[in-house]
Order: structure tokens, then sequence, then C-alpha cells
């Protein structure tokens, strides 16, 4: 709706991650480094970690990007509530294979595959997204991956993308084997105030953005301090913003409309969103966060999730409507 008023040839801050509109701060260009060095091995573990919607699958997804598609062949596993049994099955699947059989078989198919691949010229690269949520016995399942191994090398390197609480299980015993298979390993932290204007800026321009609507410098302030300089938190508030902002004819964004958009969202999802005082933010430093405790890893009944998006999106469809009506009537 708000990329015709603009004259925008794209949606600037959908949620789904794409690495078209992958934006480099310092962060993320020294995450990507480690990432790229821990490619280049060719074997074993790269654990990246980050707050929910901090970018850790933009990164991995731009990485991927930037490998040859004739020498590399990719998986990703997406649903990590899986037990011991099933993950092996979960790679195979992931991978285009059957999964048919015993636990014998199906090694025996992936190895062949895997094996074939290498011939080919080809490296296997498998990426575990929500790696918080998987058991230890899991994980030494996949530990055990690793150990196919060639003449002239590994045939499979893992990418483990979790929440910090999976730093906090990584240092257990029980993953000590696991942790001497890891070659690199990045956190992604949140942006900083000039970073997250840099980030909007981008995602603007991407999408043929010519300073309209413009942004006050008191309406990034708020943005940031708002999202704390999460990703996903600067795209659901931008992407209202730019809503109100079209049906309200605004081209001017200021604080006082950032405001508005934060209190609409605290009655849509039913949770008091304010934006923080200008000093309740820290500015980040090079110093990882301290490991906050495991995550609770049952699994979310699918008709209550379901039933929890229907909801917002009624909140959203209706929102809409109450700012269409509320221009209709300051027009008449």
């Amino acid at each position: 709706m708000y990329e015709r008023f603009y004259n925008l040839i794209g949606k600037p801050f959908q949620l789904s991650p794409d690495p078209a509109f992958f934006y480099g701060s310092r962060g993320h260009k020294r995450a990507a480094a480690y990432l790229e060095y821990g490619v280049e091995q060719g074997e074993g573990f790269i654990v990246i970690t980050g707050e929910v919607g901090a970018g850790k699958t933009t990164l991995v997804r731009n990485l991927f990007r930037s490998l040859p598609l004739n020498r590399v062949v990719a998986a990703q596993i997406v649903s990590t509530q899986l037990d011991a049994n099933d993950m092996l099955g979960a790679v195979c699947s992931a991978f285009g294979l059957g999964t048919e059989g015993g636990k014998a078989e199906r090694l025996f198919r992936l190895e062949k595959h895997l094996q074939a691949c290498q011939r080919a010229g080809k490296r296997c690269l498998l990426v575990v997204d929500e790696a918080q949520n998987l058991s230890p016995a899991t994980l030494e399942e996949l530990r055990m991956l690793s150990n196919f191994q060639s003449d002239s090398g590994s045939l499979l390197q893992s990418f483990l993308v979790g929440q910090p609480e999976f730093r906090d299980m990584f240092q257990g015993d029980a993953m000590r084997q696991l942790r001497q298979r890891v070659i690199a390993t990045c956190h992604l932290g949140p942006l900083n105030a000039d970073e997250t204007r840099e980030y909007i800026e981008h995602r603007l321009r991407k999408v043929g953005w010519e300073q309209d609507p413009s942004f006050t410098d008191a309406a990034f302030d708020a943005l940031h301090r708002y999202s704390e300089g999460v990703p996903r938190r600067i795209n659901t508030v931008c992407d209202r913003l730019l809503l109100m902002a079209s049906l309200e004819e605004r081209h001017e964004i200021d604080a006082d409309g950032v405001q508005e958009v934060v209190d609409e969202l605290d009655q849509d999802f039913g949770v008091r969103e304010q934006i923080p005082a200008p000093d309740a933010l820290q500015p980040p430093t090079d110093d990882p966060p301290a490991p906050t405790p495991p995550a609770s890893s049952q699994p979310a009944d699918d008709a209550t999730h379901t039933a929890a998006q229907l909801e917002r999106f009624a909140s959203y469809t209706t929102a809409v409507s109450r700012r269409i009506l509320k221009n209709l009537r300051q027009r008449h």
C-alpha cells in the first residue's frame, strides 16, 4: 500500500530474511569474516549466536550467496524440536534423500551422497537453525556425522545457529567433544544508534527511496531506542510507520509519529512498548553479553500458534481500517 504512495519498488521492511537487504554493520562484518574463514577450512562446526531477530539467518544466507553454486550443496534444518533418532532422518531429508529404513541404512545412504558430491567437486554444508532447542543427545548425533571422512578431508561441514542461551548450553561438560570440532564462532549483538539509522536508510535505498518520506534526527533516535538496535524489531515498527504515514499523507516522519506507531503496536499486541529514555540503552561493547539460562524447548501447540497468527493479522487489518476511516473523516 505505502509502496505506491512513496514510489518504492518493493517492501523495504519485510520480516522474512532476505540476503539482498543484507546490511554490514561492524558486528555483522566481523561475524561474516569469521564465517568465511570457517568455510575456507572446509570441516568441523561453525557456531553463530544472537538475539531473536539479530540477523543470524540473513548472515548465513548472504554467505551462501557469495559461494559458487556449482561447488556447494547446502541444506538447512529449521525445525529443531527433534530427538536424536529423528535428526538423522531430518538431515537425509534436507539433502533430498529418502528417510526409509533403519539408522544404518540411512547413514549408508547419507555417506554415499556426501562421497558422490565430493567426487563431483562439491562441498556439502548443513545449516541447523534454532540450535538452542537441540538436546545434548541430538547434538551428539550431529557430531557423529562429522566423522564422515575421505582421504582428502571431511565430507560435511555444519553451521549451528542459535539464540544466546545456546552458548551457555555449549559450555556444558556434555558438549566437550563437540567443542573440539568447532573451528569458528561469532555472536551478533544489536546495532548502535548510527548503525540503526544506516540500516533503515540502506533498506529504503534498496527499493528506490529518494528521501520521501524524510526522517528527522529525533525519529531515528526514537526508532533506535524502541527497537534496541534489533533488526527485526526495526523492520516491524518501520513497516507500520510507513503505512501510517502514507495513510495520513505525511512526507516527513518525526519522533511523535514513531511514538504514535509504538502506541498502536501496544494496542494490537497487548504489551506495553514504551520508548525508553536515551540513557536507558548502554552503548554496545566488544564483549559478548553474559549467557542467559536455557529457554524451554517444549514444542508449541500448532493450533494455538495458528490462532495467535490469525489474531495478529486481524489486529493489523483493524488498525489499517481505523487509519483509513480517520483519514476519510479528516477529508470530509
